[in-house]
């Protein structure tokens, strides 16, 4: 791997829109499982950090994009580690169950993007990004898993001129 590949790190958000407020019966499921699942994300190699709420242990309190939706968001070394996350842990059974809880989305819902080792993104900049991804589709600027970029493919995009 070269230096610059390990310059960059993976951030990613995703939102998800409420079938009912967290603390619903038909939600005790979802809110139960938010510890064991976060605390697996903090031990997974490849974890760097996540968004929570100052002195809470997640972020489902902020509602940056809408009073009903919620957002996740997080930094993983490489992609490779935050898909093993995603894909091969506990965090599988959420993704299985969502559509108990969650609303589907007609428009992308997760956008991932490379920042600079030791940026942490905004939320602000993160729904920047999900807005371009859904507006533009992907780029080296914001994409998904399905239609992914290299940080050194997103560098040299940013770096050669548009023509």
């Amino acid at each position: 791997m070269t230096a610059a590949a390990h310059a960059a790190h993976l951030a990613q958000i995703n939102v998800a829109t409420l079938r009912h407020p967290l603390d619903d019966p038909r939600m005790a499921p979802f809110v139960e499982l938010l510890d064991p699942v976060n605390a697996a994300a903090d031990g997974t190699p490849g974890f760097v950090w996540r968004l929570a709420e100052d002195g809470q242990p997640d972020a489902t309190g902020m509602r940056p994009a809408g009073e009903d939706v919620i957002v996740n968001m997080s930094v993983w070394e490489s992609q490779e580690a935050l898909w093993d996350f995603t894909y091969r842990s506990g965090h599988l059974e959420v993704m299985r169950r969502r559509r108990e809880w969650f609303e589907r989305h007609v428009e992308a819902h997760l956008v991932l993007w490379w920042v600079p080792a030791g940026h942490i993104p905004t939320v602000g900049e993160a729904l920047e990004r999900l807005a371009h991804l859904q507006t533009h589709g992907p780029s080296p600027h914001a994409f998904t898993f399905a239609s992914s970029y290299t940080a050194i493919e997103a560098a040299e995009a940013f770096e050669t001129p548009a023509r």
